[in-house]
């Protein structure tokens, strides 16, 4: 203890002073600056908690921020829309019936059958010798490379089980060919229920998404 010091009044107090001696606490600096910086860093983790909250349920504005939410609208707009080419009414197309078994009067009859579904019909008779007894599923149905996801699909809900093929043909006829194992058409309410499917298809159905 300083010989200046006052008995009794040492310890937490000091000489300062240059002139007159005055008696105050020490400083200290060091609490204060430390409780700034506590301070500033909880707030800091405050206005961070809160903005991943706000992207959390809002998706984030900013596209180039990666994040759960981001993935899932860029995996649902990446999904391909489904597609469907127009599909002609029975009534535009035409369809010329073959029979290629060795049982008379298919042809005919199976025009009729096909005339009263709303097709049009052009020839009918006997199958060429390329087609002759060598058709053995149901039918064969021939069209242009064009037609086969149009009207050769539309006429493809009149007989279950036949082949769709193309060929080198200019015209839009089709050729209906009866096979060895046709039986008749598809009944009418089948038929037409596969119709109304073929034209008005489901939905594709949404992406999974994992987040």
């Amino acid at each position: 203890m300083s010989m200046l010091t006052p008995p009794g009044m040492g310890g937490q107090y000091r000489i300062t002073g240059d002139k007159y001696p005055r008696m105050r606490p020490p400083r200290r600096h060091g609490r204060h600056v430390a409780a700034i910086a506590a301070s500033v860093a909880v707030l800091g983790l405050i206005g961070w908690g809160t903005l991943q909250l706000i992207d959390v349920f809002t998706g984030g504005d900013n596209p180039t921020v990666a994040g759960p939410a981001a993935d899932c609208r860029t995996r649902a707009s990446a999904a391909p829309a489904a597609h469907t080419a127009a599909l002609p009414e029975p009534g535009r197309i035409t369809v010329n019936v073959y029979n290629a078994t060795k049982r008379g009067g298919l042809a005919k009859k199976t025009a009729d059958e096909l005339k009263k579904r709303g097709f049009k019909i052009g020839d009918v008779g006997n199958a060429s010798k390329e087609y002759d007894q060598k058709v053995k599923g149901t039918g064969l149905l021939l069209g242009t490379p064009a037609a086969q996801d149009t009207s050769l699909r539309v006429l493809g809900t009149q007989l279950a089980g036949a082949d769709r093929r193309a060929d080198g043909r200019k015209g839009a006829d089709l050729d209906l060919i009866i096979g060895n194992g046709f039986k008749g058409l598809t009944g009418q309410p089948a038929a037409d229920q596969a119709l109304t499917k073929l034209s008005a298809p489901e939905p594709a159905a949404s992406p999974r998404k994992s987040c």
